[in-house]
């Protein structure tokens, strides 16, 4: 096993969904011996910090759509460590496709990570359908995703492999603001899917009864109409006592272990890693059912599933979690062993090394 060669390739290391599954996997496939490394193509970021073995990574500072200086530091790369397999995340199946194209050799692994998959017909696959050809295996990380790979792309290996959740040790501490026992905390990135403004709307409605309880919007802010948006109502509502915004953060376990109730309001996901990540925590959720999140939310049992967009529902959630504590402990229990069971580290690795030995 220890002479398979495999790297990830991923755009950023930016905090995402994508990015952070690609570091976990090329720690991982690390630990349990493999020639692991992983490479970032346009741009570098704070997940730099967890990756654990600093000289099996390289970044290739991509500038242009077909970057030749990139490209043969990647193929020079990939000759000099034995690199037999390409693991290929979400929009950085382009490079893989080229450096494929360069080296017949290599075996491609797309990772699809999608996040519309409720509104998957409108994704473009004309580009996708020339890659196709060129890729071994397709890894989605939820049904409706491998069911369109199956449906409008060329390569026959279609896999369904749940993510899974993992807390990278790291010296920030972040303090939240707020009353101890009192915390409902959001794990996502200022993007359109991730829906805030609903979520900020539910909670004006739900701090009239309960203003002891605050909101904690953790995630990468973006320079864009979104963010101003979200922002802007905040204080519009005023509630920047209530609701506190904290941008990009690394220590994710220890911020979980200050918050109490776990929320996720977004209109359309995959697979969400911080549902993962709240299990971990033992932390009882509220979360929309999109995409895959019902596969991970057990309602009544570990949290509550949401319509979508559905303002009353989010309120008398929250609430009823609010007022219990026997529930919230109960449910966070729960979660935690249904994330442990099922979306732990062990069988995923198992699952990807049996796909790159195909």
């Amino acid at each position: 096993m220890s002479n398979l060669g495999v790297v990830q390739i991923i755009d950023s290391l930016e905090t995402g969904g994508a990015e952070v599954l690609a570091v976990n996997i090329a720690n991982g496939l690390n630990e349990i011996g493999l020639n692991s490394h992983i490479c970032a193509t346009r741009k570098e970021g704070k997940l730099i910090e967890n990756i654990n073995n600093k000289a099996n990574y390289i970044f290739l500072d991509r500038k242009k759509t077909v970057d030749i200086k990139a490209l043969m530091k990647l193929k020079r790369y990939v000759n000099m460590n034995n690199i037999s397999v390409i693991h290929a995340h979400a929009t950085s199946i382009f490079m893989a496709f080229c450096i494929k194209v360069i080296n017949p050799k290599l075996k491609v692994i797309w990772h699809d990570h999608y996040g519309k998959s409720e509104n998957l017909n409108y994704r473009s696959s004309i580009f996708l359908k020339l890659f196709s050809f060129f890729t071994h295996s397709i890894i989605s990380v939820n049904v409706k995703l491998k069911d369109w790979s199956e449906k409008k792309l060329y390569c026959k290996n279609v896999f369904f492999v749940n993510n899974f959740a993992s807390f990278n040790l790291v010296k920030e501490k972040t303090k939240l603001n707020g009353e101890n026992g009192k915390r409902i905390i959001h794990l996502a990135a200022f993007r359109n899917q991730k829906n805030h403004q609903f979520l900020i709307e539910a909670f004006a409605k739900l701090n009239k009864d309960k203003p002891d309880w605050t909101l904690h919007l953790v995630g990468r802010l973006g320079n864009d109409l979104y963010t101003q948006k979200n922002l802007a109502l905040i204080k519009e509502l005023n509630l920047e006592k209530h609701i506190f915004v904290y941008d990009v953060k690394m220590d994710i376990k220890n911020i979980l272990l200050q918050s109490d109730i776990g929320v996720l309001s977004s209109s359309s996901e995959g697979l969400p890693l911080a549902l993962l990540e709240y299990g971990l925590a033992k932390l009882p959720v509220v979360c929309t059912n999109v995409g895959q999140c019902s596969d991970v939310v057990i309602d009544k049992k570990t949290g509550y599933l949401i319509e979508s967009n559905n303002m009353n529902q989010l309120v008398d959630k929250l609430e009823l979690l609010i007022e219990s504590e026997t529930d919230r402990i109960k449910f966070g229990q729960n979660n935690e062993i249904n994330i442990k069971k099922n979306y732990s580290i062990g069988p995923f690795l198992k699952k990807i090394i049996k796909i790159y030995n195909s």
